[in-house]
């Protein structure tokens, strides 16, 4: 049963409330005077915080027992009027019964000219009992919301229809970036995907979309979950990312009933593949990676889960944490991997290190228009307080090693979580910070300090927008930004007609002002790499085309025995077997390595098969499988008989072919295919990526023996290469490297070509009429020089290379 602070009302009739809302027009509010407007939105309150609107994560459902009817988009300009937005649109209703033209909206984000905002709108609700709510969260845009200008809502064309889309911001070239429940590859079978904790259902990534073409890809494939992607003045994608990279604890809990004779609490199995009709093997929970949750022999249990900051260019390239920051720079402990070698450590004594402060989840992020490259986030527990915590910034612009990033509190530390005897340092729990370009702060606040309690709706929390004002060392809540918004509403969930009658939430504040618009990031490839191909006559466009017509991706490493100084929770004496290469943190044990395993995120472990004759529940949760992608499989060079492993080069590095747009992980292994070191975040890449990195935990600046970043040239990539050549063949088509006029007049051209053949230049001066002007055969090294000595200063001259 569904309750709240009235009452809930069973059957058919229609409590009607006699509270009345002024709706579509300005309404009077606190006298607070900003610099510039605020869009938000209202919520009925929902105290539940199990994957509803307010909850840290699953909060993308818009079924109505877990969203309300009855909210709307407002505009609160800076003298303090309001105006509710899509009711002066047409869009919703006033008090009284949310049937089928009910709404609730959310995630409003302004576009970089200022006059226009993307949010999502969920429309209609279910009229009866039972009926089910198939209505889901999509994508509108806003415009004249001036003073008095009247407001037009549109829907975002070309979206996905039947999925929910929200969290939507604006990126620099037209299209719009925004997270989505769509299947990965599509699929209505394998929706929804279902997240690595509780088996719940969550979004699968960050998606970008052209309205005006349909053209959308998946930038971000997440096992558990994306969040609150921005656009940052760098022209990086910011996110929220739940990282929780561990077996499942659900089929854990099977396993053990089984042991003892009991029946099931979960009903988890393993489906044979991600296709649709997949055979189900009842008995087989079995997972390969990572390491088992409770300590088995030396190796330690392994449990992971935090929501740390991301970054990604604009084109899904580049995945990584923030400057790639991890846990032994914003977080508080950790174990070591393996119990039997004295070298791994606890991580605990993060006074050690320069930031001195610590989160365990960051959440909410926006940058300070005032500060490039500084974060306000919101620290909050996963439960009990509707994401809210402690206020924080974090600083992280473009080319600031790890090292030296900071995370300065802003409210005080006893904010961060909830307490039934908190002191009077504890101001109540904050979320959706907003740094305004006037200097100003305001958040989301409730004077709570204690954990939500309340069930159904209605809720002990009362978020209402605030600003902040400094006391002491810390902020605390000042003015209130509206007097207080109400609703008397009533609609149906699955078994009840619910009511509410009181001051509504007020969530997801935004600024609205004109920004500059950012570059679009791009990131070059790196010098040793780059050699490497120049060597092996290997064109990267030709390669690049060959790797998007495949769905592919191509990543290296150039000496995976380095690993970051500050990691000492997973082995860091490593040598590659057989050889002389090896980088030594310590005196103690070393690891010989041979092989990178790789794994690729499949959809298919399932639950809710209590006998054989049962339908499982929809959904499939992601595990890492060996890699099997057969585009991959073709052209990689594989160690052993462990499957998905990749031989090293002698020199330590790594290079192979992976899947795009799927989910990856992998895991160092010794020559008997056992692991070493894993890794513990998924990534995605995009086809025709070529995405390097120079250790297996990339250095911030030196590694485990104070040595600074490799540059070798890896040779496991010229490997691969030759591989490649040899398999598919290249075109060998020429490339200029240099085109230089020499002091005597001359034009000295430097050109990149395949060995042992035979080309022509030719000039022209008008790209119609073309004359061969010299000829040249390429040797060994396939490179040439040309120097033009008939060219005149005052004449257009063009070249090319032709084969005769």
């Amino acid at each position: 049963m569904n309750k709240n602070k009235g009452f809930v009302c069973r059957g058919l009739r229609h409590w009607l409330g006699l509270i009345t809302t002024v709706i579509g027009c300005l309404v009077s509010a606190n006298a607070v005077t900003l610099t510039n407007s605020i869009l938000f939105v209202t919520q009925i309150p929902i105290g539940d915080d199990f994957t509803t609107i307010g909850s840290v994560f699953g909060n993308h459902k818009a079924g109505t027992d877990y969203t309300g009817r009855g909210g709307d988009l407002y505009i609160r300009y800076p003298d303090g009027t309001l105006k509710n937005l899509t009711a002066a649109a047409g869009f919703g209703k006033s008090d009284g019964f949310q049937g089928a033209g009910s709404i609730a909206v959310r995630d409003p984000a302004v576009h970089w000219n200022g006059t226009k905002a993307v949010f999502s709108m969920v429309i209609g609700a279910p009229v009866k009992l039972y009926t089910g709510d198939t209505n889901v969260w999509q994508l509108y845009e806003v415009t004249g919301f001036g003073v008095n200008e009247t407001p037009v809502i549109t829907k975002v064309p070309n979206q996905p229809a039947r999925f929910n889309n929200i969290n939507a911001c604006y990126g620099t070239d037209g299209r719009i970036i925004f997270t989505s429940d769509r299947p990965r590859n599509g699929q209505q079978h394998l929706y929804p995907q279902l997240d690595e904790y509780e088996l719940a259902p969550t979004v699968t990534g960050l998606w970008s979309l052209d309205p005006a073409s349909g053209d959308l890809f998946q930038m971000d494939h997440a096992p558990s979950g994306t969040f609150t992607p921005t656009v940052d003045s760098y022209g990086r994608v910011i996110f929220t990312r739940w990282d929780h990279l561990q077996r499942d604890q659900e089929a854990d809990a099977d396993v053990e009933a089984l042991s003892k004779g009991q029946s099931l609490p979960y009903a988890t199995f393993n489906f044979s593949d991600e296709s649709a009709n997949a055979i189900i093997f009842p008995n087989d929970r079995s997972e390969l990676f990572p390491e088992p949750r409770a300590t088995t022999g030396n190796v330690n249990h392994h449990t992971f889960n935090q929501f740390f900051p991301w970054m990604i260019n604009e084109d899904g390239t580049e995945e990584e944490t923030l400057n790639h920051v991890g846990r032994h720079e914003l977080a508080s402990y950790m174990e070591g991997s393996f119990l039997d070698d004295p070298n791994l450590e606890i991580f605990y004594n993060v006074q050690a290190r320069y930031n001195t402060n610590f989160a365990n989840n960051i959440l909410q992020m926006k940058e300070d228009p005032r500060n490039p490259g500084v974060y306000f986030g919101t620290d909050a527990p996963e439960f009990f307080t509707h994401a809210s915590g402690q206020i924080l910034t974090l600083t992280g612009p473009p080319g600031l090693d790890a090292d030296k990033m900071q995370i300065n509190y802003i409210t005080h530390p006893e904010t961060k979580s909830f307490s039934d005897s908190a002191t009077t340092n504890h101001s109540g729990h904050y979320r959706e910070p907003v740094p305004m370009s006037d200097g100003t702060i305001i958040a989301v606040h409730t004077p709570n300090t204690d954990l939500e309690k309340h069930r159904g709706v209605g809720a002990d929390y009362a978020f209402r927008l605030k600003t902040l004002k400094k006391s002491g060392p810390y902020w605390i809540p000042d003015q209130t930004l509206t007097t207080g918004i109400s609703k008397t509403v009533s609609y149906y969930q699955n078994d009840a007609l619910v009511n509410y009658s009181g001051v509504l939430w007020e969530l997801n504040p935004v600024e609205v002002r004109a920004r500059p618009l950012p570059v679009e990031t791009k990131t070059p490839l790196g010098g040793p790499e780059q050699q490497v191909f120049n060597e092996e006559t290997v064109d990267i466009a030709e390669l690049r085309d060959y790797l998007r017509t495949n769905n592919l991706a191509l990543i290296v490493s150039r000496n995976l025995t380095t690993r970051d100084h500050a990691d000492r929770q997973q082995p860091f004496n490593l040598r590659v077997a057989g050889t002389t290469t090896q980088t030594i943190g310590a005196p103690g044990k070393i690891y010989d390595i041979a092989a990178l395993q790789l794994f690729q995120a499949d959809q298919i472990r399932g639950y809710g098969l209590y006998r054989v004759t049962d339908t499982p529940r929809n959904g499939r949760r992601v595990l890492a499988q060996p890699l099997h992608d057969s585009a991959s499989v073709s052209n990689n060079i594989f160690f052993g008989s462990t499957a998905g492993s990749v031989k090293l080069g002698d020199d330590g590095s790594m290079a192979a072919f992976v899947p795009a747009r799927r989910a990856m992980t992998w895991q160092l292994n010794d020559p008997n295919g056992s692991p070493v070191v894993r890794e513990r975040f998924w990534l995605t890449f995009q086809p025709g990526e070529i995405r390097t990195c120079t250790s297996c935990h990339g250095l911030n600046t030196r590694d485990q023996a104070n040595h600074p970043v490799p540059t070798n040239k890896p040779e496991a990539l010229r490997t691969l290469l030759q591989t490649w050549k040899a398999k598919n063949g290249s075109s060998g088509k020429p490339r200029f490297t240099g085109i230089t006029r020499m002091n005597n007049g001359h034009v000295h051209l430097s050109l990149q070509a395949s060995p042992a053949r035979t080309y022509l230049v030719q000039s022209s001066a008008d790209l119609s009429q073309w004359t061969t002007i010299g000829t040249s055969t390429t040797g060994a090294i396939a490179s040439f020089e040309f120097e033009d000595a008939n060219v005149l200063s005052s004449e257009p001259r063009f070249y090319r290379v032709v084969t005769p």
